[in-house]
């Protein structure tokens, strides 16, 4: 009986420090999230965790309903360690990452209609829902308690090839997963009436 007290004690503990560590509302979730560049190597994401993470990702709008963004996740470590040899400068600050996604979006779907564009943006509005897709990405990573960093530099071409990604999509990013290594200073921002206007 003393040990089940003992056990059922320190679960409590630690389901104390998990709720105490979550990401408790949506502005926390606005306010902590950074661009992170440097990662806890001995934290681990499981593939379950992602599957819920993109899983979630799937809510986010695009033009009539096209979800024309795609993901493709290197888990592995031989994946892994080929994605970080395709992110250029970056390849020294995502390391540690424990999950890398790399983000595309078909074109030829949003904004279009009819095989014709609507309006003059054309593949533009993909690669705008794929930016919506990867909004929700990063900020439902940090309710997770993840932390992220969005890639532009990388070598399309080589990840095209690793992944088999069909030459109908256009690669947009590669995404960084993981939990952060310290705290990152906040950027400053730019004063709101310079980029908001009333009329």
């Amino acid at each position: 009986m003393k040990r089940l007290v003992l056990c059922l004690m320190a679960m409590m503990g630690v389901l104390t420090l998990s709720a105490q560590s979550a990401i408790t509302s949506f502005d926390e979730v606005l306010t902590t999230r950074r661009s992170i560049r440097s990662y806890d190597a001995t934290k681990k994401i499981s593939e379950a965790e992602v599957r819920e993470l993109l899983t979630a990702v799937q809510e986010a709008p695009s033009w009539a309903n096209q979800q024309p963004t795609h993901y493709y996740v290197a888990i592995s470590p031989e994946k892994l360690a080929a994605v970080q040899d395709m992110v250029g400068g970056n390849k020294s600050r995502i390391k540690d990452a424990p999950v890398l996604i790399v983000s595309t979006f078909e074109r030829g779907k949003s904004g279009f209609f009819r095989d014709s564009p609507a309006n003059e943006v054309g593949d533009g509005w993909g690669a705008y829902d794929n930016g919506l897709s990867n909004c929700y990405l990063v900020l439902k990573a940090r309710a997770m308690g993840f932390d992220t960093l969005i890639m532009g530099m990388r070598e399309a071409d080589k990840l095209r090839q690793l992944f088999s990604i069909p030459e109908g999509e256009t690669i947009m990013a590669v995404i960084s997963l993981g939990y952060r290594k310290g705290e990152p200073v906040q950027p400053r921002h730019r004063p709101f009436d310079d980029v908001v206007k009333f009329f």
